[in-house]
C-alpha cells in the first residue's frame, strides 16, 4: 500500500497458536463494560463522578495520565482514544499472520477517516493542535505520520507528501485534485479515498477460507452501508441518475451497481425503502423510517445501518468461533464501548437529559 503500510503490515510478531490468541481475545471481550455500568454512569451527578467510576476500570491508567490537564471532555476523550488504539495494536501483536492481514485490512478504514480529517483541516486551515485530537491511528498510518501530514496548511502539499511516501491513496487523490482546485470542493478528494479503499480492501479479502469469508462479510456490509447512505444523499440532493454511477463503491455484499443506479433513479425515500424490501437491511431501515418522519434527517438511516453493521460484527465470533471472527467481535465491541462512553461524557458536559443520553447510546 505504501512505505508506511508495508512497514506496519509486516511488523514482526511472534507466531502464535490461534487457540491461544482466541482465548486472550475472549478474555479481553469479557472485560468490556456491561450495560449496567453505562446506566450507572448516566445516573452520576457530574463528569467528575464519571471519571471516578472509570478510574476503577481498565481506563484508569489512561485517565490518570491525562487528567493532569483538567477534567474536560476533551481530555477524557483523549484518554479513551489512547486506550482504544493501544487495545487495537495489542491484538495485532498476538494474532496469527493471516488474521493480522485480514484485521489490518478492515482497520484500514481508519486511514481513510484520518486522511479525510487532514484534508478537511488543510482546506479549512484548522490549527494543528485542534486537528490532531481527531485522529484515530488504528490503521496503517501511525500517529507520527498523521501529525506530519497535518502540519501542512495546504491540500496540495498533503497530497504531494503522500505521493512522496508512496501511499496508495496518493494516485487517486492526484487525479481528483484538479476538480478540487477548480471548484474548491473536497467532495472529489473524499470520493477518491472511498473508492480506493473499497478497491484495495476487496483485493486483499480473496479466497474461500472461513476467516476470509467472515472478513469479507464485514467489509461488504461496510461498503453496502456507504452506498446506501450515498443513495439517500443523492435523493435529497436531486442528482441526475446519469451522474450517480461515479459515487458507487465496488465490493458490497448486497448493493450491486444495478441496484444502486435503480435507487438513484427513484424520487423519494418511501420508494427507496420499498425497493430495499427483502434485503438484509429492511428491518433496520424500516425502524429508522419512523425517526425520519420526525425531522426528515438522512443521518437516521446512516446510524441504523452502522448499528446493524456493529451487531453483525459482534456476532462474528459466533459464526467463526475458532478464527478471525473472535478478533473482529472484540475490535468492534471495543469501538462500540468507546463510542458509548464518549456519548455519556459529552452528555454530562453539556447537561443533556438522561433519557436523551440513553437514546444516543448504541447498546448491542
Amino acid at each position: 500500500m505504501s512505505k508506511a503500510v508495508v512497514t506496519a503490515g509486516n511488523t514482526k510478531v511472534p507466531e502464535t497458536d490461534a487457540g491461544y490468541a482466541n482465548a486472550r481475545l475472549r478474555g479481553m471481550r469479557s472485560r468490556l463494560l456491561p450495560h449496567a455500568f453505562y446506566e450507572r454512569l448516566i445516573e452520576t451527578p457530574d463528569v467528575a463522578q464519571v471519571v471516578k467510576d472509570l478510574m476503577e476500570t481498565e481506563y484508569g491508567p489512561d485517565l490518570e495520565g491525562k487528567l493532569v490537564h483538567g477534567f474536560t471532555a476533551e481530555v477524557i476523550d483523549e484518554a479513551l482514544k489512547d486506550n482504544m488504539i493501544r487495545a487495537y495494536r495489542k491484538v495485532l501483536t498476538f494474532v496469527h499472520p493471516q488474521a493480522r492481514k485480514l484485521l489490518s485490512t478492515l482497520l484500514g478504514r481508519w486511514d481513510v477517516f484520518n486522511i479525510k480529517t487532514i484534508l478537511r483541516g488543510a482546506h479549512n486551515h484548522v490549527p494543528f493542535d485542534e486537528m490532531k485530537t481527531s485522529f484515530f491511528p488504528a490503521g496503517y498510518l501511525d500517529e507520527d505520520e498523521l501529525e506530519a501530514l497535518a502540519r501542512f496548511d495546504d491540500v496540495r502539499a498533503v497530497v504531494d507528501t503522500m505521493a512522496m511516501w508512496g501511499l496508495v491513496y496518493a494516485v487517486p487523490l492526484r487525479r481528483a485534485y484538479p476538480s478540487y482546485a477548480k471548484d474548491n470542493d473536497l467532495a472529489p478528494l473524499e470520493l477518491a479515498l472511498d473508492l480506493q479503499y473499497a478497491e484495495w480492501a476487496s483485493s486483499r479479502l480473496v479466497g474461500e477460507a472461513i476467516d476470509v469469508e467472515v472478513s469479507r462479510r464485514i467489509l461488504g456490509m461496510q461498503i453496502d452501508t456507504a452506498n446506501l447512505v450515498m443513495a439517500f444523499r443523492l435523493l435529497k440532493a436531486d442528482v441526475e441518475s446519469s451522474k450517480a454511477e461515479r459515487y458507487f463503491l465496488e465490493g458490497g455484499r448486497t448493493i450491486r451497481k444495478s441496484l444502486f443506479l435503480e435507487l438513484a433513479r427513484l424520487s423519494d425515500v418511501d420508494e427507496v425503502l420499498d425497493r430495499l424490501k427483502r434485503t438484509p437491511y429492511t428491518e433496520a431501515l424500516d425502524e429508522a423510517a419512523l425517526r425520519y418522519l420526525e425531522n426528515a434527517s438522512i443521518p437516521v438511516f446512516e446510524r441504523a445501518l452502522e448499528e446493524l453493521l456493529m451487531r453483525t460484527a459482534l456476532v462474528a465470533g459466533v459464526r467463526d468461533p475458532h478464527g478471525v471472527g473472535v478478533a473482529i467481535s472484540y475490535l468492534y465491541g471495543k469501538q462500540n464501548e468507546i463510542t458509548n462512553l464518549r456519548i455519556i461524557v459529552k452528555g454530562k458536559t453539556v447537561g443533556m437529559p438522561a433519557d436523551r443520553v440513553r437514546e444516543e447510546l448504541i447498546l448491542v
